[in-house]
Protein backbone atom coordinates (compact mmCIF):
# COMPACT_ATOMS: atom_id res chain seq x y z
CA UNK A 1 0.00 0.00 0.00
CA UNK A 2 1.41 3.30 -1.28
CA UNK A 3 -1.12 6.01 0.29
CA UNK A 4 -3.02 6.28 3.22
CA UNK A 5 -5.83 8.97 4.16
CA UNK A 6 -5.60 9.92 8.12
CA UNK A 7 -8.87 11.12 9.06
CA UNK A 8 -9.14 12.62 12.89
CA UNK A 9 -12.25 11.77 14.65
CA UNK A 10 -10.79 12.29 18.17
CA UNK A 11 -11.23 15.00 20.63
CA UNK A 12 -11.70 18.39 18.52
CA UNK A 13 -12.15 16.47 15.06
CA UNK A 14 -16.15 16.21 14.64
CA UNK A 15 -16.67 17.68 18.09
CA UNK A 16 -20.67 19.00 17.18
CA UNK A 17 -20.38 19.97 21.05
CA UNK A 18 -17.59 22.38 20.57
CA UNK A 19 -18.92 24.18 17.38
CA UNK A 20 -17.38 21.49 15.17
CA UNK A 21 -18.87 19.71 11.90
CA UNK A 22 -19.30 16.28 11.94
CA UNK A 23 -16.93 13.94 10.47
CA UNK A 24 -18.44 11.64 8.33
CA UNK A 25 -16.97 8.42 9.21
CA UNK A 26 -19.47 6.29 8.06
CA UNK A 27 -19.46 7.54 4.69
CA UNK A 28 -16.03 7.07 4.33
CA UNK A 29 -16.13 3.82 5.67
CA UNK A 30 -18.71 3.08 2.88
CA UNK A 31 -17.08 4.77 0.23
CA UNK A 32 -13.77 3.09 0.64
CA UNK A 33 -15.79 -0.11 0.29
CA UNK A 34 -17.43 0.78 -2.55
CA UNK A 35 -14.78 1.59 -4.18
CA UNK A 36 -12.63 -0.98 -3.23
CA UNK A 37 -10.10 1.40 -2.24
CA UNK A 38 -8.31 -0.70 1.06
CA UNK A 39 -5.95 -2.54 -1.15
CA UNK A 40 -4.46 0.06 -2.69
CA UNK A 41 -5.25 3.49 -0.31
CA UNK A 42 -6.11 2.55 3.73
CA UNK A 43 -8.45 4.75 5.26
CA UNK A 44 -7.34 5.49 8.89
CA UNK A 45 -9.70 6.94 11.30
CA UNK A 46 -8.03 7.83 14.03
CA UNK A 47 -7.81 9.57 17.80
CA UNK A 48 -6.83 13.04 17.95
CA UNK A 49 -3.80 13.88 15.72
CA UNK A 50 -2.52 17.42 17.40
CA UNK A 51 -3.33 20.61 15.87
CA UNK A 52 -6.69 21.07 17.51
CA UNK A 53 -6.81 24.76 16.28
CA UNK A 54 -7.32 23.25 12.69
CA UNK A 55 -10.75 21.22 13.78
CA UNK A 56 -12.07 18.15 10.97
CA UNK A 57 -7.85 17.25 10.27
CA UNK A 58 -7.02 15.00 7.90
CA UNK A 59 -3.81 13.98 6.35
CA UNK A 60 -2.94 12.25 2.98
CA UNK A 61 0.17 10.03 3.35
CA UNK A 62 2.05 8.86 0.56
CA UNK A 63 5.37 7.17 0.19
CA UNK A 64 6.81 11.06 -0.62
CA UNK A 65 4.67 13.35 1.22
CA UNK A 66 2.71 14.43 4.28
CA UNK A 67 -0.51 17.02 3.20
CA UNK A 68 -2.20 17.99 6.13
CA UNK A 69 -5.70 19.27 5.31
CA UNK A 70 -7.62 21.20 8.44
CA UNK A 71 -11.41 22.94 8.80
CA UNK A 72 -12.72 20.12 6.48
CA UNK A 73 -16.45 20.90 7.42
CA UNK A 74 -18.41 20.77 3.88
CA UNK A 75 -19.87 17.21 2.77
CA UNK A 76 -17.42 18.41 -0.52
CA UNK A 77 -14.25 18.12 1.17
CA UNK A 78 -15.11 14.25 2.70
CA UNK A 79 -16.18 13.63 -1.19
CA UNK A 80 -13.06 15.02 -2.57
CA UNK A 81 -10.83 12.97 0.04
CA UNK A 82 -12.76 9.80 -1.47
CA UNK A 83 -12.04 11.05 -5.27
CA UNK A 84 -7.92 11.84 -4.07
CA UNK A 85 -7.96 8.10 -2.79
CA UNK A 86 -10.13 6.54 -6.22
CA UNK A 87 -7.71 8.58 -8.26
CA UNK A 88 -4.29 7.42 -6.72
CA UNK A 89 -5.97 3.89 -6.31
CA UNK A 90 -6.48 4.06 -10.40
CA UNK A 91 -3.06 5.80 -10.97
CA UNK A 92 -1.05 4.06 -8.35
CA UNK A 93 0.44 7.24 -7.12
CA UNK A 94 -0.16 10.95 -6.05
CA UNK A 95 -2.49 12.99 -7.68
CA UNK A 96 -2.92 16.28 -7.97
CA UNK A 97 -4.69 17.46 -4.81
CA UNK A 98 -8.23 18.80 -5.80
CA UNK A 99 -8.75 22.50 -5.21
CA UNK A 100 -11.15 22.35 -2.80
CA UNK A 101 -9.07 20.42 -0.66
CA UNK A 102 -5.79 22.82 -1.56
CA UNK A 103 -7.36 25.46 -0.15
CA UNK A 104 -7.54 23.80 3.47
CA UNK A 105 -3.89 22.56 3.21
CA UNK A 106 -1.61 23.82 6.61
CA UNK A 107 1.89 23.05 7.81
CA UNK A 108 1.32 21.75 11.10
CA UNK A 109 3.35 22.57 14.25
CA UNK A 110 4.25 21.11 17.37
CA UNK A 111 3.07 17.53 16.42
CA UNK A 112 3.93 15.42 18.51
CA UNK A 113 6.64 12.78 16.99
CA UNK A 114 4.86 9.80 18.06
CA UNK A 115 1.71 11.14 15.81
CA UNK A 116 4.08 11.16 12.70
CA UNK A 117 5.44 7.89 13.44
CA UNK A 118 1.92 6.18 13.49
CA UNK A 119 0.96 7.48 10.33
CA UNK A 120 3.48 7.31 7.96
CA UNK A 121 3.40 4.74 5.09
CA UNK A 122 6.54 2.68 6.65
CA UNK A 123 4.04 1.71 9.81
CA UNK A 124 0.66 -0.67 9.74
CA UNK A 125 -0.98 0.65 11.88
CA UNK A 126 -4.21 -0.50 13.62
CA UNK A 127 -7.53 1.07 12.29
CA UNK A 128 -10.14 2.09 14.90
Amino acid sequence: MSSRVVVCSGCCCGNIEKGHSEVPVDYLKKSWEENNLGSRVELMISGCLGPCKMNNVSVLVTESDMIWLGDLGEEEHYESLVEWGKEVARNDQSEKLPEILSKKRFEPMNVKEEIINSITINQKVKQD
